[in-house]
């Protein structure tokens, strides 16, 4: 009898923790019912004709996230339709309202300091990555210091000393890779383009040691520092998780290796033997008259080089993978070497990158479809009316302009996702920046917002390294039409799909297309 009660009384104990169970997910099940039932009476009763109209969603924290991250364009053209070029989506518990078009750009990208603020979005995201003291984690007009030093620093000398070390590193690559042994073959255009353009900017910008790092430790460091850009850190960057503590221990030994390079220099007399950024940097000094502390140089670099190499390599991918789909451009391009260059094809320069129109056209058109950030967000500190409307968007929400938009649009470039880099033949259609200027800090640049074609935005933060951009790009799309000819696999005709998941977009998945060497490096 007293074995019987014994599991009786388990039983019993099962049956009281399974309904136990059961009532606790029948009440978390009633919760998520009642709040999607509020949320929805709220979208459909309660509407502020101040503000612009709310993307209807079902759910009241994830909004209409799953959808934007998904396909941002697809979402911002299909709000549009629906309700115009200003509206509010909730993007992980947080209202954001989009405004579309030039218009928009203008109104978010060269808003007021007092009204709009990056450093409160990005920071928690960047500061991790890129240290302290620097970009978003220092006051705003610190911050335009760095940039100005950064700017200054990419004079016309530097840029010609950049474009032999980049075709250099190419031609090294190709002929050391395992991917282009063979006169045919094909290869993951992603993976190789994201080293070419790892060791070209390394060499060129970052100097002679870091670029000899990356034969050696620097390359993984990299990995698991850029780690610290997956999604889930807009929300929980500080979280003890696997990819933040080799974040964290990565961006410490960065910042260490890049710290000892100026400490070598300097001790060695401090004698400038090239025009990477590290030395100019090295010899900064803010309007304060303190010198520039060489763990804010090493913060400095490290953000140039994760910012830099993001945008580069996903560009120079769609470069790639664009010429594989159109072969008489890839042909069109070699011609054009051979006709403004000669047929000796000589060495690169900057001055004869300067003549290779078609190549400049080809990278336009790239940037305007593939542009690398498809969205730019910023926090409203104070209440901001929208002209020519009732709406006045409050200081609960961000503000998110997405010139990509514009730049895939009907209404100013016809057949927006064809990619034709013969459009640019007709350039001035295209092209309408403001001749007015501005200096915020580092130095004068058009306000540019009119234009629909912004692929390194606007506003106090526009992109200071465009210059640098146009050679990088420019030398290694150069260089492969010199040693390649580009297919794409059999049966397959178009590129692939835009991953979107993290801060830049990239080709979605494994890229593999076909080369044929036009005259292999290092081979018979």
């Amino acid at each position: 009898m007293g074995l019987l009660a014994a599991i009786l009384d388990k039983v019993c104990e099962h049956c009281s923790t399974q309904s136990t169970w059961t009532l606790s997910i029948v009440g978390v099940l009633s919760l998520l019912a009642i709040s999607t039932v509020i949320n929805v009476l709220r979208q459909l009763l309660f509407k502020n004709p101040k503000e612009p109209p709310v993307v209807f969603h079902w759910f009241p924290f994830i909004g209409s996230t799953v959808s934007y991250g998904m396909d941002p364009y697809k979402f911002f053209f299909d709000c549009k339709a629906k309700y115009g070029d200003i509206f509010t989506f909730v993007l992980l518990g947080k209202k954001t309202t989009v405004y579309l078009g030039t218009a928009g750009n203008d109104f978010i990208l060269n808003g007021k300091l007092r009204d709009v603020c990056a450093e409160e979005v990005y920071s928690p995201l960047t500061t991790p990555v890129f240290g302290r003291h620097v970009v978003y984690d220092c006051p705003n007009s610190k911050l335009m210091e760095q940039k100005k030093f950064v700017k200054f620093g990419l004079t016309s000398e530097a840029l010609r000393s950049y474009v032999g070390l980049i075709t250099n590193e190419v031609e090294d690559f190709i002929k050391n890779s395992p991917s282009f042994q063979a006169p045919k073959g094909a290869f993951d255009v992603c993976k190789s383009i994201a080293e070419i353009t790892i060791y070209t900017a390394s060499r060129s910008l970052q100097g002679k040691e870091v670029r000899g790092k990356f034969d050696s430790t620097f390359a993984e460091l990299y990995h698991d520092l850029d780690m610290g850009f997956a999604p889930i850190n807009f929300m929980l960057p500080w979280a003890p998780l696997p990819h933040n503590r080799k974040r964290d221990a990565a961006q410490k030994k960065m910042t260490e290796t890049y710290m000892e390079i100026i400490k070598e220099r300097r001790e060695a007399g401090a004698k400038k033997d090239s025009e990477d950024m590290v030395w100019n940097l090295m010899s900064c000094v803010y309007k304060n008259g303190t010198p520039v502390p060489d763990e804010e140089v090493a913060h400095m670099m490290i953000a140039l080089l994760m910012a830099g190499q993001h945008s580069s390599s996903s560009t120079a991918s769609w470069i790639v993978l664009r010429l594989a789909t159109r072969p008489d451009i890839m042909e069109e391009l070699y011609q054009e070497q051979l006709r403004v260059l000669g047929p000796s094809l000589p060495a690169l320069t900057f001055e004869n990158l300067q003549k290779l129109d078609l190549h400049a056209k080809v990278i336009k058109e790239t940037l305007r479809i593939h542009a690398p950030i498809h969205s730019i967000i910023r926090a409203v500190k104070n209440p901001m009316p929208v002209e020519g409307t009732p709406y006045v968007i409050p200081t609960s929400h961000n503000v998110l302009s997405s010139p990509g938009v514009t730049a895939r649009s009907e209404e100013y470039f016809p057949s927006p996702l064809k990619w034709d880099p013969h459009r640019w033949d007709r350039e001035a259609e295209f092209t309408t920046e403001d001749e007015e200027q501005i200096d915020y800090g580092y130095g004068l640049v058009n306000k540019g917002t009119n234009s629909p074609y912004l692929p390194f935005g606007a506003g106090r933060h526009r992109c200071i390294g465009e210059q640098f951009a146009y050679v990088q790009l420019g030398a290694i799309t150069a260089t492969l039409v010199r040693l390649f000819k580009f297919h794409t696999l059999p049966g397959v005709e178009d590129i692939p799909d835009t991953d979107y998941s993290s801060l830049f977009s990239k080709p979605a998945g494994k890229s593999i297309i076909q080369y044929e060497m036009r005259n292999p490096v290092g081979k018979s």
